[in-house]
């Protein structure tokens, strides 16, 4: 077993080291931090979803804005397309597909970001949800993974994590996630990073 246990760390590193020869990641993540920045100082807000494992790194990334993230500063507005209540009445009035659409029409105004999360790229979902956006005039952005699936090239930015399976790709997922958090933070509220 602990043969298996170091397999794992293993295999997380190699993806992650994948991810980080991309010369055009960073880049990405700058431009994604630098993107929400923006959104927030306009007064408008991130809406995010993904399915399973993805939903809660969803949830996650909200409340990192909502609540905090390195240290105290004023709330930020983000939402993860998460209630289960709205997911169950959409569900079964209209179809699983149109569960996050019926959010981002809800919720999504013209200059907000929409933030999809899918570890094949090809939850309908997600692909309706992106089309709800476009339609809604908002910025969006994909966090994908393997081949990048039928959503690749249909944001205005983009990852894709070339894993095999849906764990390691959201290990990494959390990790950009977490670090555009950091990069938003340290252009909004720089004091709370000594180092900057």
């Amino acid at each position: 077993m602990r043969n298996k246990m170091e397999k794992a760390l293993r295999d997380a590193c190699t993806l992650l080291g994948t991810v980080l020869a991309d010369t055009t990641t960073a880049g990405t993540m700058a431009q994604c931090a630098e993107l929400l920045a923006k959104t927030f100082q306009q007064g408008n807000k991130v809406i995010i979803c993904g399915n399973g494992g993805s939903a809660t790194d969803a949830m996650h990334f909200a409340e990192e804005f909502t609540g905090r993230f390195r240290g105290n500063r004023p709330p930020l507005p983000a939402i993860a397309l998460s209630d289960p209540s709205h997911i169950t009445c959409v569900a079964n009035d209209f179809g699983f597909d149109e569960i996050f659409s019926r959010g981002v029409e809800a919720f999504g105004k013209p200059g907000d970001v929409f933030i999809g999360l899918s570890t094949s790229g090809n939850s309908a979902n997600v692909i309706r949800a992106v089309e709800a956006a476009h339609h809604g005039k908002m910025h969006t952005i994909a966090l994908l993974g393997k081949d990048g699936g039928a959503l690749k090239n249909r944001c205005e930015l983009e990852f894709v994590i070339p894993g095999t399976t849906s764990d390691r790709i959201q290990e990494i997922h959390m990790l950009l996630l977490h670090s555009i958090i950091e990069g938003v933070e340290r252009i909004l509220f720089p004091d709370n990073y000594q180092d900057a």
